[in-house]
């Protein structure tokens, strides 16, 4: 699928900080993490437990889709989305975050 520009435009790309993040307790492929996005502090969901233990993401930096609606997945709210890459060859999914650290909030382009 192609998307306008104009569409890509309208996602809102932050870097945010894992405070916390701990296995959700209704769904055994889930994470539910809490993030400090500069000017507020989140929970989001990811399907990230059969490739992290929660204490490998804690204090890490990782990119979040802000403006994603937010929506209770299995009882808990995910206010965002985080952005991982899946190498199809190995199965190995590794959750991207910026090269050095940056303030948290700061924009993605």
């Amino acid at each position: 699928m192609v998307i306008e520009y104009e569409d890509f435009a309208r996602l809102e790309l932050k870097i945010a900080t894992v405070l916390d993040c701990k296995p959700h307790p209704n769904g055994d492929r889930l994470l539910v993490l809490q993030i400090d996005l500069g000017e507020e502090k989140r929970q989001i969901c990811a399907g990230l437990r059969q490739h992290y233990q929660p204490e490998q993401l804690i204090g890490r930096q990782i990119v979040v889709v802000a403006n994603l609606a937010p929506r209770t997945i299995r009882g808990e709210i995910s206010a965002g989305m985080l952005l991982a890459a899946h190498d199809a060859a190995t199965g190995k999914v590794v959750v991207l975050g910026p090269a050095e650290p940056l303030a948290p909030g700061s924009k993605v382009s």
